[in-house]
């Protein structure tokens, strides 16, 4: 089979996949997509109906700094649900793709259970731990260098 660039042609994952598995796969990703979206629609209707109930008295420093933070973390994590609804589309659409379960990286197949456990994984085990390791080294130089300073060419 022909390579392209970095990824190899998988046109013919879907006919590698038994049709079982394709199907289960399929139904794995439509019920994490089902779960985040009715958690989404909940939260969006949490906030609605809190909004409405909310005291109009005045609030004091304490309790206004604290409603911010509860605010923020729940705008956080819909921003994260956000996120992972997208990347399970891109997954469903590499799945109709016959794309899906190769690895981004090496062109293999993503083993079974490392798409059970996180179905969008684009990466195999080796290629995401190679990865990884790449971005903690430049996390771990861009410490030792300290932070920039936009003044540093006009000292010393």
């Amino acid at each position: 089979m022909p390579t392209q660039g970095k990824h190899r042609n998988t046109r013919t994952t879907h006919t590698r996949m038994n049709d079982h598995r394709y199907a289960e796969l399929r139904e794995i990703l439509e019920e994490r997509r089902r779960e985040i979206v009715n958690a989404m629609q909940d939260k969006i209707r949490d906030v609605r109906a809190e909004g409405s109930r909310a005291p109009q008295g005045v609030r004091d420093e304490a309790e206004s700094s604290e409603s911010e933070i509860q605010d923020d973390l729940e705008f956080a994590l819909l921003q994260m649900k956000g996120e992972t609804l997208r990347k399970i589309d891109e997954a469903l659409e590499r799945l109709e793709n016959g794309t899906y379960g190769c690895c981004y990286e090496c062109g293999e197949e993503i083993a079974e259970r490392r798409l059970r456990a996180l179905p969008f994984a684009v990466r195999c085990k080796a290629c995401e731990e190679i990865r990884e390791t790449g971005r903690q080294r430049e996390r771990a130089l861009t410490a030792r260098r300290g932070p920039v300073s936009p003044f540093a060419d006009l000292s010393g």
